[in-house]
């Protein structure tokens, strides 16, 4: 690599994937980043209907019992990210960066203050990317993800009341690095899911914060593909990466630099 010139990221758009499916590769890839197998990369990819429940998990937070999720065809999984309950299904666009964060502690953590601010950068890359879509968008002290304040979406006609009453949650992140120093899992942002679905939890296990999508503050919403530019450009000036368009069409392989 040239002086001055940017470390690679790869960037892999999956279309539709089964959570568990995205789950098993993300361990596979993290392991040939570890390795230097492969270089950094970004999944952007959607999910089937699908909640999660991070390590923080409360299962008193999914209220729907297993004949309705049989019936709305809910896949539950309880996963190695931080945090509590979340939703991913068709329209939201998920993110899994896989990035070689630095050397952990004997116990095998990143220390606090580089784990904290790796979120913090996950917030301000999403937030860059909206700004691009011509939204203001934001962060919310002691609460993770992204947001956007009341006075957006009073201005909004289809969001829903509560969100004119206080912060509405826009993306959710929730991330783990492994015993290597290689992040995990990521974000989820909603463009046009069905948000219906949010009725069956208590989304992070926040009750007085709602959810929206960019389809309830645009007219219409930007196209998935927007999204993706948007999120992809912004990821690499945040995390200071080239991201270079890869395997479009399917999964990544191992032993690419």
């Amino acid at each position: 690599m040239s002086p001055g010139a940017r470390p690679i990221c790869e960037v892999h758009w999956l279309g539709l994937i089964p959570y568990r499916q995205a789950w098993e590769l993300q361990a596979d890839l993290a392991a040939a980043i570890a390795a230097g197998e492969s270089p950094p990369t970004l999944l952007l990819l959607e999910h089937p209907h699908t909640y999660t429940f991070g390590r923080r998990g409360q299962e008193a937070n999914l209220l729907w019992g297993p004949q309705e999720l049989a019936q709305r065809g809910i896949e539950v999984h309880w996963v190695d990210r931080g945090g509590d309950v979340t939703y991913h299904g068709p329209g939201q666009l998920v993110g899994y960066p896989l990035l070689p964060l630095g050397k952990v502690d004997p116990a095998g953590h990143l220390p606090q203050a580089d784990y904290v601010g790796y979120v913090r950068r996950l917030e301000d890359a999403l937030i860059r990317a909206l700004a691009r879509l011509g939204l203001v968008s934001g962060q919310l002290l002691g609460l993770t993800g992204v947001w956007v304040q009341p006075d957006v979406a009073s201005r909004c006609p289809h969001c829903p009341p509560a969100a004119r009453r206080a912060p509405s949650k826009l993306a959710a992140i929730g991330v783990k690095v492994d015993a290597h120093g290689v992040s995990r899992h990521g974000f989820a942002l909603n463009v046009d899911p069905d948000m219906s679905y949010w009725e069956g939890i208590i989304a992070c296990g926040l009750v007085d914060h709602p959810v929206v999508s960019l389809a309830d503050l645009f007219e219409p919403p930007p196209p998935m593909a927007r999204v993706r530019a948007a999120v992809t450009e912004s990821f690499g000036e945040t995390f200071e990466y080239e991201m270079v368009m890869a395997g479009m069409s399917g999964p990544p392989g191992r032993g690419r630099r």
